[in-house]
């Protein structure tokens, strides 16, 4: 994996600090039971240069439709919007593994096409593999593409792009029947060779049990602490947004900070005390 530096003559992002082996599947896979992995979503060069250090992973999120393009859901994101936030994520990033998420309608009709799609994800990304939603179903396509080199990350439980068959966001596995199915599915694709499985929007005692069926690390959003790991969208826990999802810990109020640092800006330019004397060019 290349280690991108950014030239700071022409960028207001900051280099890379000296480059450091980024984190591989190997080593994620190896992490099962272990220390938990520490997984968050990014999408831009600069979230990524700040999350980096202190992540396992970066998940380049379909969540994007939502948080940066205001979509109402995942399903309209398109490969192109993920090939481009993708490669921004790998180009910020030194020291976590980054994995993009498969978009609605790229891999689901054959295992042919979710080859050439994430092939191409790769190619024009660099990240380490990728991510798609879907249990048994989908078994079948993740072992054709890690047989052909390509890690995957699975993804069962509550999956967004299924929103409209699934009736809503809900929580998953309160009946004996869905309890069985989603356990189903995580063994599934793990068997078939995923290298994680993402297990959402499910309650605590089947995050609990899918955890211990799979040899395969479990990362959990909305699920249980017992995960093998966590992952949430960055800018939910950061506070960037006033609705904020059961799952949710907040860590910061950056809506609230970002709101009175351009309150006090529209302040001064309209008393023209900015720009002061600090911010203008005196002539020679």
């Amino acid at each position: 994996m290349s280690t991108y530096t950014i030239d700071t003559a022409t960028s207001r992002a900051h280099p890379t600090p000296a480059p450091m082996k980024r984190l591989t599947v190997p080593a994620v896979r190896a992490r099962k039971g272990g220390e938990p992995l520490v997984m968050l979503t990014a999408y831009t060069v600069r979230m990524a240069q700040l999350l980096d250090p202190h992540c396992d992973i970066l998940l380049v999120g379909d969540s994007l439709g939502q948080v940066i393009y205001g979509l109402p859901s995942t399903l309209p994101v398109s490969l192109d919007m993920m090939c481009a936030h993708g490669a921004a994520v790998v180009r910020g990033s030194y020291h976590a593994l980054v994995i993009v998420d498969m978009p609605f309608g790229s891999y689901e009709a054959s295992p042919e096409q979710a080859f050439a799609s994430a092939s191409r994800v790769l190619a024009e990304t660099g990240a380490a593999g990728v991510k798609l939603e879907g249990g048994e179903t989908m078994a079948p396509t993740v072992a054709f593409l890690t047989a052909r080199g390509i890690p995957v990350m699975a993804h069962v439980g509550l999956t967004p792009q299924s929103v409209n068959a699934l009736g809503g966001y809900g929580a998953r596995g309160r009946t004996n029947e869905e309890h069985s199915r989603i356990i189903a599915d995580a063994r599934a694709v793990a068997g078939a060779g995923a290298f994680s499985v993402v297990a959402e929007g499910v309650i605590e005692p089947l995050a609990r049990a899918i955890t211990a069926e799979v040899s395969c690390p479990v990362i959990g959003i909305g699920a249980s602490a017992e995960c093998d790991g966590q992952v949430l969208v960055a800018e939910d826990m950061l506070g960037l947004f006033e609705r904020t999802p059961r799952f949710v810990k907040r860590y910061a109020d950056m809506a609230s900070m970002i709101g009175d640092a351009v309150t006090a800006y529209a302040a001064d330019v309209r008393a023209r005390a900015f720009p002061g004397p600090e911010q203008v060019y005196a002539p020679k």
